[in-house]
């Protein structure tokens, strides 16, 4: 077989316009960050041609990503089964020798490895919700997080709202799949669903909506609800929100870490998910569901509120310790 040269950026580009068609948008920004590790491995080693590579090398690149990224099993593993799609796609254009994705090795996951912990836990949530309303009070940042603790929705769904999903006079979002014009949900047309709101949240919103929030359409003349003057706030833009929102040093003023905060770099404002405190909307979604189960909701409405199944739920959101369990089932004693 001969083989035509490709760039590693180059190769990357053409893989995600090839998925483009076939994978939603969320799982096309994945897979655009977990290879853009790969990419980044291919330039400090110098390789410029991916023809060149080799059973060995990838498995150097596997030790790196785990030192470089202190990963846990299942990050190390999600990864790597992403980079053997890629080697595998590579194949197919002649990129790589034949068979080389079955080179790309990851963990096998046992017990626990695969239950994700990172999660905001409802002191520290409260504590950023109330820096927001006494010093950034209906700010975009604000509405994104506000929306995200509360909601428990998925950041893009946050990313997917317009005004007219809000209803204020039933105090509810209306979360709508629209992926002809550009905001599709993870589940599809399965995860539509109404979205009750508290009265707090509600003001936010309508301050915002009212006052803050640039006048804005996107290019399909809608009129998102959460923007930035050039138009719909990206999922990117809404994930720098969560990890800049969520060091301990925006809200407290003080570092958990003991580093100086005027010489730290993630204190800068690119340099926020640096900060080993900082959480990714991911896990705000996960302290949400958390904090609901701990305040009693059944599990059925968190999973309808949350959109997730119950067995997802359990295994990946559910973070509340056994002991926690135990003490809320002690309540139903006295109806035995």
């Amino acid at each position: 077989m001969s083989l035509e040269p490709i760039e590693p950026n180059h190769a990357l580009e053409l893989y995600l316009a090839d998925r483009e068609n076939s994978v939603t948008q969320a799982t096309l920004y994945s897979h655009r960050s977990r290879l853009g590790h790969f990419i980044r491995w291919c330039n400090e080693e110098e390789i410029e041609n991916l023809n060149e590579l080799s059973g060995r090398q990838l498995h150097e690149f596997r030790i790196w990503r785990r030192v470089e990224g202190d990963l846990a099993p299942a990050t190390e593993k999600t990864q790597m089964d992403t980079l053997r799609v890629f080697i595998k796609w590579l194949e197919s254009i002649d990129g790589v020798e034949q068979d080389l994705h079955t080179k790309v090795l990851s963990p096998t996951l046992t017990g626990n490895d695969n239950i994700r912990s990172v999660m905001l836990d409802s002191k520290r949530a409260n504590q950023i919700l109330e820096y927001f309303r006494k010093y950034e009070y209906a700010s975009r940042p604000h509405v994104a997080l506000e929306l995200m603790w509360h909601t428990m929705m998925r950041v893009g769904a946050v990313h997917a709202l317009d005004c007219a999903d809000y209803d204020p006079a039933n105090q509810a979002l209306e979360i709508i799949h629209r992926p002809e014009t550009g905001t599709p949900l993870k589940n599809g047309e399965t995860g539509e669903r109404f979205v009750a709101l508290s009265e707090g949240v509600c003001e936010v919103l309508e301050d915002w909506i009212e006052h803050q929030r640039p006048a804005v359409t996107d290019e399909h003349d809608r009129e998102p609800l959460v923007t930035t003057p050039e138009g719909r706030a990206h999922t990117t833009t809404l994930r720098g929100d969560c990890y800049r929102y969520t060091r301990p040093c925006v809200s407290t003023k003080e570092c958990p870490h003991g580093r100086d905060i005027e010489e730290c770099s993630a204190a800068d404002y690119d340099g926020a998910s640096e900060c080993p405190s900082s959480v990714s909307p991911h896990a705000l979604r996960r302290g949400g569901i958390t904090h609901a189960l701990s305040e009693d909701w059944p599990m059925k409405a968190v999973g309808d509120r949350a959109n997730v199944s119950k067995t997802v739920l359990e295994m990946h959101y559910d973070s509340r310790s056994e002991e926690e369990k135990m003490e809320q089932r002690r309540e139903y004693l006295d109806d035995l």
